[in-house]
């Protein structure tokens, strides 16, 4: 076994996912949560990290698209890994080169159903519930250039009913993620480390 994963994870919001992941490799052989990077000072998901003692990052816009200040970042924490957990804006390139079939999403659809710029969060579940789709689901793959358009690694299906509201299609489909997304995520990082 090679050297435990250092994990980034990049999030916009909440943070749920994040502290799910957080918590889930406390302790873990395999991998640690080392870094929580945002994109927005006031995302909820900082505060969540602060409390459980993992450092974190703001890189607003003009960071995040500056290799540089990305790549020093990364480094001083000896990231491996980066996870999005609800993540919004697009990784820059440099990034996927750096970290190629190390960078995985989690999206709130089943791609390539309902992918894509402006796709995340409620406006999926908005657009899952005016299509009178009978499931749903999450959908964890690898990062590329193309938004939400690398390999799939894992999806889970939720069945949904005509009378489901978009909020309830949403608490659906936050389930299987807090159940599924970091297991998947240390599937992943066990086959890098064999």
């Amino acid at each position: 076994m090679k050297r435990k994963v250092n994990i980034a994870v990049f999030v916009s919001g909440n943070g749920t996912n994040c502290e799910n992941l957080i918590r889930y490799f406390e302790g873990s052989e395999l991998a640690t949560v080392v870094l929580v990077v945002s994109n927005k000072a006031d995302a909820f998901a900082l505060e969540r990290a602060r409390r459980l003692g993992v450092p974190t990052a703001v890189a607003v816009k003009a960071d995040l698209n500056n290799q540089q200040f990305m790549m020093t970042l990364l480094q001083q924490f000896s990231v491996d890994f980066i996870v999005l957990a609800g993540f919004l804006p697009l990784v820059p390139s440099f990034l996927v080169e750096a970290f190629p079939r190390r960078i995985v999403n989690i999206h709130p659809s089943l791609l390539p159903k309902y992918g894509g710029k402006g796709m995340w969060g409620h406006h999926v579940h908005e657009a899952v519930k005016a299509a009178g789709e009978q499931e749903t689901g999450i959908t964890i793959h690898f990062v590329s250039n193309v938004c939400d358009g690398g390999d799939i690694i894992a999806q889970f299906h939720t069945s949904l009913s005509p009378d489901d509201s978009v909020d309830e299609i949403a608490e659906k489909v936050h389930s299987l993620e807090m159940k599924h997304f970091p297991v998947v995520v240390a599937r992943v990082l066990k086959e890098l480390n064999e």
